[in-house]
């Protein structure tokens, strides 16, 4: 059994724990889907408070509690619009609790707590590292495009999945259309031709579409779904019934508009890269 107080750990992202965050008590600022949460589980966090990205479609913005919740680990989520999603500091600073698991509970946390309270009563209580979670299906996939035959779209369920072979691209992602840290080089990691993500509801200060303007800024089109179109965590969920609710200027010159379907964004994105 873990020694008390478990370390406390903030971030910007989920996927920047390491296995040396093994045992700890963390806030991690990516949605509280179950891509999320499973990654969390498979580092062997001792219990987790992320954003619920505006819950949004099927509840897909909090699913990873209930997965949580199935390994014994306490989980929680804050309200997107306490703190900025993608923000590990603004989360702890401001983040109100909006959601719990049964595990969670067990130890005192409860809706309206500050995220800082709760990360403290986490950290006092007796918690081993998370079990290995169940083993998840594929999470990059890629389609054939009906309108350039040959090409493809790059579908993944989260961000940090791109590659340097999707260098010039149309990319799907599933992942918070928000900066990490309101870094702009954290908008995407390669340059794609564009980029689709979620909207996590926007939420405080338009966090969840910051991506937009830092890919402007790179001439790469950016858009992201409304989390109530699409699950949030998962990319093939993200093109097949997602429908765009913002868009940056590139996107705009290249075909993008408000209310298409992911698909026919994607196709748009695909003839203008010819």
């Amino acid at each position: 059994m873990s020694l008390s107080p478990l370390a406390m750990i903030t971030l910007d992202s989920v996927t920047h724990l390491t296995p040396a965050h093994r045992g700890a008590v963390v806030y991690a600022a990516s949605h509280g889907g179950t891509y999320a949460a499973a990654y969390a589980a498979a580092k062997g966090i001792a219990a987790i408070i992320l954003n619920d990205a505006g819950i949004g479609r099927e509840r897909a913005g909090i699913a990873g509690l209930d997965l949580l919740g199935d390994l014994r680990v306490p989980g929680a989520a804050i309200a997107h619009t306490s703190a900025r999603i993608g923000d590990g500091r603004d989360g702890v600073a401001r983040g109100i609790l909006s959601t719990v698991n049964a595990s969670a509970s067990a130890l005192g946390l409860t809706v309206g707590m500050s995220c800082r309270e709760a990360l403290e009563r986490l950290a006092g209580a007796a918690l081993n590292p998370a079990p290995a979670p169940p083993l998840g299906d594929e999470a990059r996939h890629e389609i054939d495009s009906d309108v350039r035959p040959g090409a493809k779209v790059i579908v993944m369920d989260s961000a940090s999945l791109v590659t340097p072979s999707d260098a010039g691209a149309v990319v799907v992602t599933a992942s918070h259309g928000g900066l990490l840290g309101g870094k702009p080089e954290t908008a995407i990691k390669i340059p794609v031709f564009s980029a689709v993500y979620n909207d996590a509801a926007i939420g405080v200060d338009g966090a969840g579409i910051g991506r937009l303007p830092a890919l402007d800024a790179r001439g790469i089109a950016g858009a992201c779904v409304s989390a109530f179109s699409a699950r949030i965590g998962d990319g093939l969920s993200t093109y097949h019934d997602g429908f765009i609710s913002a868009l940056n200027e590139t996107a705009t010159r290249h075909g993008g508009r408000i209310g298409q379907s992911a698909a026919e964004f994607c196709d748009a994105m695909l003839v203008a890269s010819l």
